[in-house]
């Protein structure tokens, strides 16, 4: 069979799955520094003079550091983040996108190109879109594969590990450093979906509407055993235990009729079943272009997940979205046997339990998880009515402060 590439998109548009898209500089004292938790600097002092302002609107990746900043874990950690912009600077509204586990900062470029861009969903001839690389991650944003500023050697298995909310505040902290204020809407799926919660609930007032897409309110008993299982091989085998982790991993991103309909029990030239055949090279190509050290990491922060950790559960965590205003969109998806639609409903009746206006939506598929990365039309409706209801909501803001 042909090799699934999903760093090319095949002639139906489709990428191959949600985590097959494609040194760090050492970080500068910053607001952690300064005795101040990200936000709460003056808006004249988050705003960087034109000469030293991070470029906006590039449509390209660009790296720049945010500070040093402290994690939940107590850990201090020197912060360089890789992002992406397009579309107009602070002074227009803006949307946050989050990337999933193996993403990167070029969501506009790559893996949500489709819905970003001029007239489309995600507009940018009305909005800017932004989309970072997580604290962690393998594609410019300081992680396991950066080098300590101690040694000058790669982190590794030392690396500091973040939880969700530590990456909310590293978005929040570069949102700081680019002076931008709001996201009208913060967008994202699967552990982008996550991250998405937590960026609303670290600056509820700052975030107008949240589109979670196949993602829950916590991470559940059985994609925790998942991640288990995908973490020991790791442990034990190194980047072997990588690519049979990846292996494990590709089968939930599916559903059981996708997998049918492409592989059914074909058997390719070498006697290999073709779907054996199709895995193998899914746990080959990870290799090239990702490591144990920051797969165990972003696995962990996915595991962490849970908006009403020390909050008092989730229905009181979810009244700080009601009370500053925010709405919310979960969007579940047919078939998902990862974060399935029930998931996603729950979260939503939680929501609305809260107070928050928030509604479900389903995307109809037979791909099952990676549908929020394939199913393009639905994708676009959805997205373009969470973005028109944020920038309702944006708007009535400003009218009942004139």
């Amino acid at each position: 069979m042909a090799p699934d590439d999903g760093t090319a998109r095949r002639a139906d548009s489709s990428p191959a799955s949600e985590f097959d898209i494609p040194g760090d500089a050492a970080g500068i004292e910053g607001l952690a520094a300064a005795g101040l938790a990200p936000g709460r600097a003056s808006a004249a002092a988050r705003r960087a003079s034109p000469a030293s302002s991070p470029p906006l609107g590039t449509g390209r990746v660009e790296t720049v550091p945010v500070g040093t900043l402290t994690l939940e874990s107590g850990a201090s950690l020197p912060v360089t983040v890789a992002y992406r912009h397009d579309g107009p600077g602070p002074d227009a509204p803006q949307a946050l996108v989050v990337h999933a586990l193996t993403g990167s900062a070029d969501a506009a470029g790559d893996w949500w190109e489709p819905v970003i861009g001029p007239g489309r969903a995600l507009d940018t001839d009305r909005v800017g879109v932004l989309c970072a690389n997580l604290l962690g991650g393998r594609y410019g944003t300081t992680g396991p594969t950066s080098p300590h500023p101690g040694t000058g050697s790669p982190y590794g298995s030392a690396f500091p590990q973040p939880t969700v909310r530590d990456e909310a505040a590293v978005l929040w902290a570069l949102a700081d450093r680019l002076g931008i204020e709001r996201f009208a809407l913060v967008a994202g799926g699967s552990l982008g979906g996550m991250v998405a919660q937590e960026v609303a609930l670290a600056r509820p007032g700052a975030a107008g509407h949240v589109a979670v897409l196949g993602a829950p309110a916590a991470t559940g008993a059985m994609a925790l055993g998942w991640n288990h299982i995908q973490l020991g091989l790791i442990d034990a085998l190194g980047e072997r235990g990588l690519e049979l982790a990846r292996q494990l991993a590709m089968t939930t991103y599916r559903s059981e009729a996708d997998f049918d309909g492409r592989f059914g029990r074909s058997v390719e030239d070498d006697g290999r079943f073709t779907v054996s055949s199709y895995l193998d090279y899914q746990g080959h190509k990870i290799l090239g272009r990702f490591d144990p050290d920051t797969y165990r990491v972003l696995v962990r922060v996915m595991d962490n997940h849970d908006v009403g950790r020390g909050r008092g559960g989730t229905l009181e965590a979810f009244r700080a979205l009601a009370a500053s205003g925010t709405g919310l969109t979960g969007i579940g998806i047919e078939g998902d046997i990862l974060f399935g639609p029930d998931q996603v409903r729950r979260l939503v009746d939680e929501a609305v339990g809260a107070g928050v206006d928030a509604s479900y939506r389903e995307i109809r598929s037979a791909k099952g998880h990676d549908a929020f990365l394939i199913e393009w039309e639905q994708l676009t409706a959805f997205l373009s009515d969470a973005l028109a209801d944020a920038l309702g909501r944006a708007t009535r803001e400003v009218t009942a402060t004139a």
